[in-house]
């Protein structure tokens, strides 16, 4: 072994079994500077190690770096892919139905390209029981309501909580309660009841003013911002985790106008996300719009390390997420669960591998009234695991990335797999660069306004 007088303590990451079975390739493998220090990162258990760069260097010329320097990776041989897990969250489409008239919506203004549609209350009871089937005491479920927009049917959102909350009393289960709602019917009373359930509330918002407007109008063609901060701003300030999510379309790439602005208003934190597959193909994000957006979010990213090395709040929900996983060492076999433990529920009842494949014959995992599909389920595991795609399967991201959102893949591709590396590698970097001055920042967990 060639000493190494910087390589040897993992920076993310708290396991006690290691591996020196190390597979040959860069794709195993990121290197990456930070000011004049050397880092690898491991894609096994997404570890981070100080290195001396010049010894990695000239081992990398020969083979495998990892092996001949003896850098640890943990064990993390394939489990059976096709494994399930049990029911633990679900997402109700309650109201398929939108009020507003989203140039680039995935859920064709909420009604997934059909006639308009209302979950009734004994579906979502149905729903409910089946979150709880396979639940223990002290076990956690979670239970989302999205549309389409949910407040149109704020009845069944109201009966369906409590009832899914006076189950958990009564079987000693935590429930976990979430919306994702465009605001414009929000009111005082839906704040009192979403802050007495502890709900966790997401707002859509594409920016400030005219820049939301622009993509979220209403049907008639009317701005909607004024009224969502209207009706929001109730619920700021309360014992709330209230969140904006933005959308990035070819047309509103100031992210760094709609982060500061958004906070401003009192979100506790502020997300982006590309826009990579509408139904009209509107506003999608190519590769010149994915290298501008990757830009525009470094920009926010070193904006997000200068507060926190200033002791500030700085809420960039991307990169406190990216950090909160490289951190823990993650290793995404799939993005997401869905599929797998995670399922939505179409109006009508059938289950669906996500909120964003309610209708969509490619996500179908069967009905309430019949279960999870077995076959189907087990189809898609095995055909989504992030270690039977390609280019997944030779790419150094693929345990942090796990495999790209599975909607936007199955319908356009992987136009942003750059993208996806470019944002990665820079979250490493500045994950060493906090680590260094604030190790104080990762002592528990990433907090989720940034502090």
């Amino acid at each position: 072994m060639i000493e190494l007088p910087i390589l040897g303590q993992p920076l993310a990451g708290d396991r006690a079994a290691f591996s020196h079975n190390h597979a040959d390739g860069p794709r195993n493998w990121r290197r990456f500077d930070v000011d004049s220090r050397q880092y690898v990162y491991v894609a096994a258990g997404s570890q981070v190690y100080a290195i001396d760069g010049a010894a990695f260097d000239a081992a990398a010329l020969s083979g495998d770096p990892l092996a001949a320097l003896e850098i640890p990776q943990f064990d993390v041989s394939p489990r059976d892919p096709t494994r399930s897990a049990p029911v633990r969250a679900l997402s109700l489409a309650i109201a398929q139905k939108c009020n507003l008239g989203c140039t680039y919506c995935y859920a064709e203004g909420g009604d997934f390209g059909a006639a308009p549609k209302a979950m009734s209350t004994d579906t979502a009871r149905s729903a409910v029981d089946l979150l709880f089937a396979a639940a223990h005491t002290s076990q956690r479920v979670n239970l989302s309501f999205l549309g389409g927009e949910p407040l149109l049917a704020r009845d069944v959102l109201r009966e369906t909580t409590q009832y899914a909350a006076e189950l958990g009393r009564r079987r000693q289960v935590a429930v976990g309660f979430a919306i994702t709602t465009n605001a414009t019917l929000l009111n005082a009373e839906d704040a009192d009841f979403f802050e007495r359930f502890g709900f966790a509330v997401t707002i859509s918002l594409d920016g400030v003013g005219a820049a939301h407007d622009r993509q979220r109008p209403f049907k008639g063609g009317g701005g909607s911002y004024q009224r969502i901060l209207a009706n929001v701003r109730p619920l700021l300030g309360r014992a709330l985790q209230v969140f904006a999510r933005a959308t990035v379309t070819s047309e509103s790439m100031d992210l760094r106008a709609a982060l500061e602005g958004l906070l401003s208003e009192g979100f506790q934190s502020v997300g982006f996300a590309p826009m990579l597959a509408a139904p009209t193909g509107r506003g999608e994000l190519d590769s010149d719009h994915l290298r501008e957006m990757l830009a525009r979010m470094i920009e926010c990213g070193r904006e997000f390390e200068r507060r926190v090395l200033a002791g500030e709040t700085y809420g960039f929900a991307n990169l406190i997420d990216a950090l909160g996983e490289i951190h823990k060492g993650s290793h995404r076999r799939y993005p997401c669960g869905a599929g797998n433990g995670y399922f939505g529920v179409s109006a009508e009842g059938e289950l669906a591998a996500c909120h964003r494949f309610v209708g969509d014959p490619a996500g179908a995992m069967g009905t309430l009234t019949s279960g999870v599909d077995p076959a189907r389920q087990e189809d898609w595991l095995r055909n989504r695991f992030v270690d039977h795609q390609e280019p997944c399967r030779s790419c150094w991201a693929r345990y942090l990335c796990g495999g790209g959102c599975h909607h936007e893949v199955l319908r356009r591709g992987r136009p942003a797999c750059d993208y996806i590396r470019g944002w990665l590698h820079f979250a490493l970097q500045s994950y060493a660069r906090l680590l260094a001055a604030r190790p104080d920042y990762f002592r528990g967990s990433a907090r989720a306004d940034g502090r």
